[in-house]
């Protein structure tokens, strides 16, 4: 048996931040085929580790082109040849003259040492701008509202680091780009709510000298009159959220107030585009209602033409003719926001839906945050807000920015892709699998922002396609490079790298199943195919997986029920599935779209505990 080669599934998670579907993988696809439930890790690349350790240098790196694997625990190191062979394309390196003066037996570097499988670099010499954050704020909603959310606002202007820049953004009817660096006369820029606007024309009429130039900002002086660090603003900034009023223009009786979400996310994209261009941002969208006028409205302004329910879109009825349109507009504002490398996140507050279904992918795509809640009064509201700014030990943010991670994997398996809030870099290597699921075709993805406890999905398949006679490969190698913009100004490059084992017999793969992790990636799973497909097919293909797990892995004796038997590995794994069925991710009735929406974008993000609270909610 290979039970004893297995760690203890959490401690893998305390050390590493992953957890496997597998611990133990088959050597075919016939096999992987066989096991039903996809062979996946779950990884979190800003987790608090134990263990965890900095180094001021750059990285060993293997030569090979198409390889660039880092020095890990798992090489093979020559002591008489001072060379090191990469585990992933088996090429030989010779290790640099700082490491190849000092190694020996009894002195190994922190990287080839056993405890150091996650190590964490400050690259040298690469420092980057601060962190900017775009405050975008809706002013048509109640007064009582506003107060509220500029009390929240300046509360969390207060908790922030002295040298982030911030800029702020209102929008009701029209749309207003505050100047904060005149602090004589206040001044705001407005843009026409019912017009698309690109960012040359954001950038044409805020004033700045528009280059093509394919590196972006075009910034400089230009931009600190919009965005600047917080000592310098923080006067200019509170007396305008002072001095901010309930969008004037009349509601007539019977109307929704008009309200340019979709311009306002544009414009706010478009300046940071032209001035903050793949450095650390984030746009934060405030939101009391939804988008009534321009392009990325949701519903009209007259309250008589309900906003679009589950059945509307099912039926494609007359209600839900925004919806496509809207969604085609904020997929375009998603992929200019994920080619700047910036964040965007969604706090929407309202008791009716605001359209969150329509402008989640924004979100998700750049890896930001979404809060949902009824009121800007409440403490769901605050709390999170809140929370987004909280500090470390040394006194920086707990997020990362501009992310990059690459995915290596030895030449046993490929990885078919991730599921989670990131997107695709079109990176094609020999490590790209056949099978596609989420983000798929390649093996480097981007993220605007991430925070600790952001968790992604990989999905993996064996290369081989049936047993080798002379039995399989007996070990694998996997190693995740996560390179970025850390808020102290440093670009940091997280590398973790872990083996697993294979195992040719049914019996011996079993002893090493995650229920827990499982669950949570045939979850993920399930809802990304009902982006595509009927819920109903999407809850019978669940059925079906579970059908057939249990067949292949329970003991039990023909027409005796009470013969049943399931392995301990297996035991919780149906529960799961169970609750899972029955859960808000696949469950629409009773729910609204933006409902629906909200669950399923947290999911994504969320780590496998906290994921399995959503899915079998605990009673406290």
């Amino acid at each position: 048996s290979l039970s004893h080669f297995i760690m203890d599934y959490s401690e893998q998670d305390n050390l590493n931040g992953i957890r496997f579907s597998w611990n133990v993988w088959p050597t075919n696809k016939l096999d992987h085929t066989r096991i039903v439930v996809p062979m996946g890790a779950l990884y979190t690349p800003l987790k608090q580790t134990t263990n965890l350790n900095f180094f001021e240098y750059e990285p060993v790196q293997c030569r090979t082109r198409d390889c660039n694997a880092i020095l890990n625990p798992y090489c093979v190191v020559d002591l008489r040849s001072k060379t090191w062979a990469c585990p992933f394309c088996l090429q030989r390196n010779s290790f640099p003259q700082m490491y190849a003066q000092v190694i020996s037996e009894t002195m190994l570097p922190a990287e080839l040492q056993p405890q150091y499988t996650t190590i964490e670099y400050i690259l040298p010499n690469q420092a980057v701008q601060p962190p900017v954050f775009l405050f975008v704020v809706d002013t048509s909603i109640y007064e009582e509202e506003l107060e509220q959310l500029k009390d929240s606002l300046q509360q969390c202007l207060s908790m922030m680091p002295p040298d982030a820049l911030v800029g702020l953004i209102t929008y009701g009817t029209m749309c207003y780009v505050h100047e904060l660096g005149n602090q004589d006369m206040p001044k705001a820029y407005a843009f026409r709510g019912t017009k698309e606007i690109s960012s040359q024309q954001v950038a044409q009429q805020l004033g700045f000298a528009v280059r093509n130039d394919p590196r972006g900002s075009t910034g400089g002086q230009g931009s600190r009159r919009f965005l600047l660090p917080i000592e310098e603003c923080e006067y200019a900034i509170n007396s305008v959220l002072d001095d901010l009023q309930k969008d004037p223009w009349p509601v007539a009786s019977g109307k929704r107030p008009q309200k340019c979400t979709g311009v306002a996310m544009s414009v706010a994209v478009g300046l940071m585009e032209t001035t903050h261009m793949q450095q650390s941002a984030r746009v934060m969208l405030f939101t009391g209602g939804p988008c009534t006028i321009g392009p990325g409205m949701v519903v009209g302004t007259d309250m008589s033409e309900p906003i679009r329910s589950h059945v509307d879109l099912q039926r494609e009825e007359k209600n839900a003719r925004y919806t496509k349109p809207a969604m085609k507009y904020y997929n375009a504002i998603a992929n200019r926001a994920v080619h700047a490398g910036m964040a965007v996140d969604i706090l929407a507050c309202n008791l009716d839906q605001v359209g969150l279904y329509e402008m989640k992918v924004v979100s998700e795509k750049t890896g930001g945050a979404v809060v949902l809640s009824d009121s800007f009064s409440m403490h769901v509201f605050k709390a999170s807000f809140q929370k987004m700014f909280e500090l470390d030990q040394d006194g920086y943010l707990q997020m990362g920015f501009n992310s990059k991670m690459d995915v290596l994997t030895s030449r046993e398996f490929k990885c078919c892709g991730c599921i989670g809030a990131c997107t695709s870099a079109a990176k094609k290597t020999s490590s790209v699998a056949e099978t596609e699921i989420g983000e798929s075709g390649t093996t480097e993805w981007t993220m605007g922002g991430l925070d600790r406890d952001t968790t992604y999905a990989f999905y993996f398949e064996p290369t081989a396609t049936q047993a080798a006679s002379g039995g399989g490969p007996r070990q694998s190698y996997l190693q995740f490079q996560t390179l970025y913009n850390h808020p102290s100004g440093r670009k940091r490059l997280r590398v973790t790298t872990v083996s697993t084992r294979y195992a040719d017999q049914i019996s011996d793969i079993a002893t090493g199943f995650d229920q827990e992790a499982a669950a949570v990636l045939m979850t993920r799973f399930a809802v990304t195919k009902c982006e595509t497909e009927d819920p109903l097919d999407v809850m019978r293909w669940v059925d079906r997986m579970l059908i057939r797990l249990i067949a292949r892995f329970a003991d039990y004796r023909k027409d005796e029920p009470n013969s049943f038997r399931l392995a301990k590995e297996f035991t919780i794994y149906p529960q799961l599935i169970y609750h899972l069925r029955r859960s808000s991710f696949l469950q629409t009735f009773n729910a609204s779209p933006d409902e629906t929406a909200y669950y399923r974008t947290i999911l994504m993000r969320e780590n496998t505990n906290n994921s399995l609270v959503m899915i079998q909610p605990a009673l406290l």
